[in-house]
């Protein structure tokens, strides 16, 4: 099957696309981006890459390239929960490096994997802008702010009820 968005989305990203001039529509990749990582499955394969390369007439590459410099797009498949720890300065004087070490023991995963039930993936990112609330993470759109391991427990324990109840 191959690729393709949703009309509703297409039209989305036709409206994005025209907000630019002629020969600027890669100025529309970011929030393509996003609408494909949506769209389909939360991360961005090749293929999707490829799509909205055609979509935005550059090259392929130039997604790619979007695509790995940024921590907000994930090039494979992550977990129902995202966790986003902080790993700059102020978070890591802050105990940023115990709350990713207990996070990693708690899930039994390491940075950049997902739990083997598909719920939660761990990354490390860096400046989240909330280093007055060091350490901290982010989790969809909501920060998580001066965290201890109990309020990483609540957090698992959270978005575990709230899976099953989905499920």
């Amino acid at each position: 099957m191959s690729v393709q968005f949703s009309k509703e989305k297409l039209d989305r990203v036709n409206e994005l696309i025209s907000r630019y001039p002629e020969g600027k529509q890669k100025s529309a990749l970011l929030p393509v981006l996003h609408l494909a990582q949506q769209e389909f499955g939360g991360w961005l394969d090749v293929s999707t890459m490829d799509y909205v390369a055609s979509l935005l007439k550059i090259q392929s590459i130039e997604v790619y390239e979007v695509a790995s410099f940024y921590s907000m797009y994930n090039l494979k498949p992550v977990g129902k929960y995202v966790f986003e720890v902080c790993q700059t300065g102020p978070c890591m004087l802050n105990g940023s490096d115990q709350i990713i070490s207990y996070i990693k023991e708690r899930l039994n995963i390491n940075v950049g994997e997902t739990t083997a039930d598909g719920l939660f993936t761990l990354k490390t990112v860096e400046c989240l802008g909330a280093c007055g609330y060091a350490p901290m993470m982010q989790l969809g759109k909501i920060y998580k702010e001066n965290l201890t391991k109990e309020k990483v427990d609540q957090i698992i324990e959270e978005c575990t009820a709230i899976a099953a109840a989905n499920n």
